[in-house]
């Protein structure tokens, strides 16, 4: 197939071939590491293994309650909180080493908020199969949002 045209603000490495859809992007983002299950994610956090970290948007967090102990950071701030080289980083990012666990509602933007992070060298960066949702259903602890 031919080369797209190229022009300035083009990018540079344009792939052959249409574009992935979201189906076949999760399922190759998901192929570059392990996901967890709820209750693996619960025991390592209480272990202080990993770090939990809640994506949801206010309302829903708001609706349906917080994971205690895990940190919220929405969406657009994540890969700003948690690069350790960062200079908006949280306290809890530390290193490139550290076990992120990364929850959205239902396991599906916490797939490739992963594979962000992966991308800035946080290696052990996985997402919750299922997302806050399978961890409700597990019956794991759920604390209401209080003002």
């Amino acid at each position: 197939m031919a080369e797209a045209p190229r022009g300035p603000g083009a990018p540079a490495n344009v792939p052959d071939g249409p574009p992935p859809g979201i189906d076949e992007l999760l399922e190759r983002v998901r192929a570059g590491y392990q996901r967890i299950e709820a209750r693996q994610a619960h025991e390592e956090a209480r272990a202080g293994e990993a770090l939990l970290v809640d994506i949801r948007y206010a309302a829903l967090r708001e609706r349906d309650g917080l994971i205690p102990g895990a940190v919220v950071v929405e969406r657009n701030e994540l890969e700003w909180r948690l690069d350790p080289r960062g200079s908006h980083r949280l306290p809890e990012a530390t290193g490139h080493d550290l076990r992120v666990v990364v929850i959205c509602n239902e396991g599906y933007a916490s797939s490739l908020a992963a594979a962000s992070l992966h991308q800035l060298g946080l290696h052990r960066a996985t997402d919750l199969v299922g997302g806050f949702q399978a961890w409700r259903a597990q019956g794991l602890p759920v604390e209401p949002v209080t003002a």
